[in-house]
């Protein structure tokens, strides 16, 4: 693929490519990558926002957006626009510089995860060797935001809302770093390209299957760490106002729930790249379809690629809207009881089973010594 891209550049382009030093080829790579993925990114945040209130429209047997743009398309560009054009109002009494920062404090680290994703067998940004540890380290720093957000407003309700979720996403963060040490386990790699490379084969060899109870404490732990319903308790909005960003407006209130969508979009990237192949397709490994690997418009269907990992992302993106127009939300005790005393032991326990599988030589370990 590559190669296909790289055939469809002018000659000139190339040989004044070739005429720089390696040192800015580099440079300019990197930055092309990064500037690709944050755009991508940035519009799956966007219209998320718009799939998210047409698919809870449906549920509820309402239209949802239809008015800007056809089919209400236009939507989140208008509510970027109104966003940006309110006041922001700092209040008074507020510590301005943390007031100001905590928005970006919960949106870059989201950003800066994408890092180490790759998207296909040739695309990411940094293929480092330590991408699970980089992936744990950044997705615990969005609670910093949270917490600097509730305190630094100087009220009551905005610090009630953001300790309630300091304490949710410890919990929950715990369960999920558990999780992952049974994906370091099965892969036997920290890289995440060589996590998905592990379950290369088609459906079969997929993490989900061995490590199924792990699967589900890292998706619903994903639900509570992105503070999402049922898990909303930081904007319990019946209970504490609005929750830590009830002193914020204008853009810096469309920054948090920028960074609540983006978190969204991560963690369903990150759950298919862990239990579900990645960017593999369920098809491979089946001698029938081997033929078609390398063609042209649909080889993907069959060898892997981006659009996988993206039906993969999507689907669990619409589980989050499903989980929202169903399940009301928990009580506070509830969440902290199942974080506590049925995640975090149900995944110890899992990881001793684990290790009986790889003792055995069962599930991904099967053939080792062969």
């Amino acid at each position: 693929m590559p190669e296909l891209f790289a055939s469809l550049v002018p000659a000139f382009a190339q040989d004044a490519w070739n005429l720089l030093p390696p040192l800015v080829q580099y440079l300019a790579t990197v930055l092309f990558k990064i500037l690709l993925v944050a755009i991508v990114v940035i519009l799956i945040v966007a219209f998320s926002t718009y799939f998210e209130r047409k698919v809870i429209g449906s549920m509820q047997a309402r239209v949802g957006p239809n008015r800007v743009g056809p089919i209400g398309l236009g939507q989140p560009f208008a509510d970027v626009i109104k966003l940006l054009v309110k006041e922001v109002i700092v209040p008074a009494k507020s510590n301005r510089f943390l007031f100001v920062i905590a928005p970006l404090l919960s949106l870059i680290p989201a950003l800066a995860t994408w890092a180490v994703i790759p998207v296909n067998d040739w695309f990411v940004i940094a293929d480092i060797n330590a991408g699970l540890l980089y992936v744990l380290a950044l997705t615990s720093l969005g609670v910093y935001g949270v917490i600097l957000a509730g305190w630094a407003t100087n009220s009551k309700y905005a610090f009630l809302g953001a300790m309630r979720s300091a304490a949710q996403i410890v919990a929950y963060e715990i369960a999920m770093g558990f999780a992952l040490v049974g994906i370091l386990m099965a892969a036997g790699s920290l890289n995440l390209g060589e996590i998905v490379r592990a379950q290369e084969g088609g459906l079969q060899y997929w993490f989900l299957w061995p490590l199924l109870p792990l699967f589900l404490v890292y998706w619903i732990s994903g639900v509570a760490e992105t503070n999402r319903a049922p898990f909303d308790v930081a904007e319990g909005e019946s209970e504490i106002v609005a929750g830590f960003h009830v002193e914020y407006s204008g853009v810096a209130f469309a920054l948090f729930f920028l960074a609540e969508y983006a978190n969204m979009v991560l963690i369903a990237s990150l759950t298919a790249i862990f239990f579900l192949g990645g960017w593999g397709s369920p098809f491979e490994g089946i001698a029938a379809f081997e033929r078609f690997h390398d063609n042209l418009f649909f080889g993907w269907f069959f060898a892997g690629g981006f659009p996988w990992l993206f039906i993969k992302m999507a689907f669990f993106m619409y589980t989050f809207f499903w989980l929202r127009a169903t399940f009301p939300r928990y009580r506070y005790d509830q969440i902290m009881r199942l974080g506590w005393k049925v995640f975090i032991p149900v995944t110890i326990v899992w990881i001793a089973v684990e290790g009986a599988m790889a003792w055995f030589e069962v599930g991904p370990w099967a053939g080792l010594t062969g």
